[in-house]
């Protein structure tokens, strides 16, 4: 009965350690990597929301920013949370790749 009790343990905490590392801990990483994206943000930055609207930051606040969303000049307050990708710092990132990619080929 102690050989069997003991491998059940070990089982459970074999399934444990592995819904950590698949499942918890990359998630963890994703709410990071968002929080500071949205701590990153400035004004001029084109940002797609949650919601999917689409504007450029006017105004930053603590915990709110101030979106301009047409050529209407429609101002729009939005909780900092709801931001859900910066496409100007994408672009930055993706050219920043693309740069050391080219870079890389002409050294060879």
């Amino acid at each position: 009965m102690g050989a069997e009790a003991m491998s059940t343990i070990m089982m459970f905490a074999v399934v444990i350690l592995v819904f950590y590392f698949f499942v918890i801990r990359p998630e963890n990483k994703k709410k990071k990597a968002m929080q500071e994206m949205r701590d990153a943000l400035k004004v001029g930055d084109k940002i797609i929301t949650i919601g999917g609207i689409v504007g450029e930051v006017v105004h930053i606040k603590d915990d709110n920013i101030v979106i301009e969303t047409s050529a209407d000049r429609v101002r729009m307050e939005l909780a900092k949370w709801a931001i859900s990708s910066n496409e100007t710092a994408e672009k930055a990132a993706a050219k920043a790749r693309e740069d050391a990619r080219a870079e890389k080929k002409k050294k060879k």
